[in-house]
C-alpha cells in the first residue's frame, strides 16, 4: 500500500476494525507521517451472470447496488440499508457454489430481501424486474406479497 501523499510503500497499521464484509485499517506512513485509511475485502472468484438474452457478463456489485438504489432507494432507510441488501444478495449468490448464475436468480434474491422490508419498494422493484405491462400485474403482485 502506497502513501497517497508521498507514494512511499512503508506504513504501519495504527488501528483495525471489522466492518462486516471488509476490514478498515488506519495507517501511518513511516516516511512522511501522513495518516490514511484502507479497506480490505475478501476477493471472491468471478461470477458470470447469464442475462435474459443469453449474454454473459461478470457479476458487478456496484451495478447491483446502483440498480437497487435507483428503483427503491427512497423507500428504504438510506444507502446503509441498500448496502445491506446488496451484501446479503451477493452472499446468497456466492453460497450457491456456481460459477454462473442467472439474472433471474439475482432478481429473485433482491425481491426476497425487499419483501420483508417495504411493500412499496418490493412493488417498484418488481415492476421493473418483471416488466409489468398494466396495473393488473401490480395488483396481482401485491396480492401475492400479502399472502406470504
Amino acid at each position: 500500500m502506497y502513501c497517497p501523499k508521498c507514494r512511499d510503500g512503508e506504513s504501519k497499521v495504527i488501528e483495525s476494525r471489522d466492518t462486516g464484509d471488509s476490514v478498515r485499517r488506519r495507517r501511518e506512513c513511516l516516511k512522511c507521517g501522513s495518516r490514511y485509511t484502507t479497506y480490505e475485502r475478501l476477493e471472491r472468484p468471478n461470477l458470470a451472470v447469464v442475462k435474459r438474452d443469453k449474454r454473459r457478463e461478470l457479476f458487478d456489485r456496484d451495478k447491483l447496488k446502483h440498480a437497487v438504489y435507483q428503483s427503491v432507494g427512497k423507500f428504504l432507510h438510506g444507502e446503509i440499508e441498500v448496502e445491506e441488501i446488496v451484501g446479503r444478495v451477493e452472499d446468497a449468490m456466492y453460497s450457491l457454489g456456481e460459477l454462473e448464475i442467472t439474472s433471474k436468480q439475482i432478481g429473485d434474491a433482491v425481491m426476497a430481501e425487499l419483501a420483508d422490508r417495504n411493500e412499496i419498494a418490493y412493488i417498484r422493484f418488481a415492476s421493473v424486474y418483471r416488466e409489468f405491462k398494466d396495473a393488473d400485474e401490480f395488483v396481482q403482485t401485491l396480492k401475492e406479497l400479502r399472502q406470504k
